[in-house]
């Protein structure tokens, strides 16, 4: 299993206030088994959905790669990225959301490596 994070500031809104950006793509390919991480000021906005059809395209042919994206809440990203998932034939079952507001780089850490678990273990249910 392969897994890419794509990380949002959300133009750095109160509830990302607590996360170190600038180390967070770092931390991430440092401390979990990811093959790819990085940060952009507001995936929602028309740059970072290209980011991520960029990345979903490059996705398209590799069934053991995932992307998350972590961001705000995971049902509202489901309908922020529904247009681009839908562009691409990204198998979105290997979509998945991360909500990420209110935490530090630790917690974010935490949230993901629970998430990868998840992914990992067939018989846990996804959030």
């Amino acid at each position: 299993m392969k897994v890419k994070t794509l990380i949002c500031n959300c133009k750095g809104l109160d509830p990302f206030r607590y996360a170190d950006m600038n180390s967070l793509a770092f931390d991430i390919e440092s401390e979990l088994d990811v093959s790819y991480a990085t940060v952009h000021p507001q995936l929602c906005a028309e740059s970072g959905n290209k980011v991520l059809e960029d990345v979903l395209r490059a996705a398209e042919d590799d069934p053991d790669t995932y992307v998350m994206t972590c961001a705000c809440a995971e049902e509202t990203q489901m309908k922020l990225f529904k247009k681009t998932l839908r562009s691409t034939d990204f198998d979105s079952t290997h979509f998945v959301p991360l909500d990420i507001r209110n935490a530090t780089n630790d917690g974010i850490l935490d949230r993901i490596r629970e998430r990868l678990m998840e992914l990992t273990d067939p018989n846990k249910p996804r959030h």
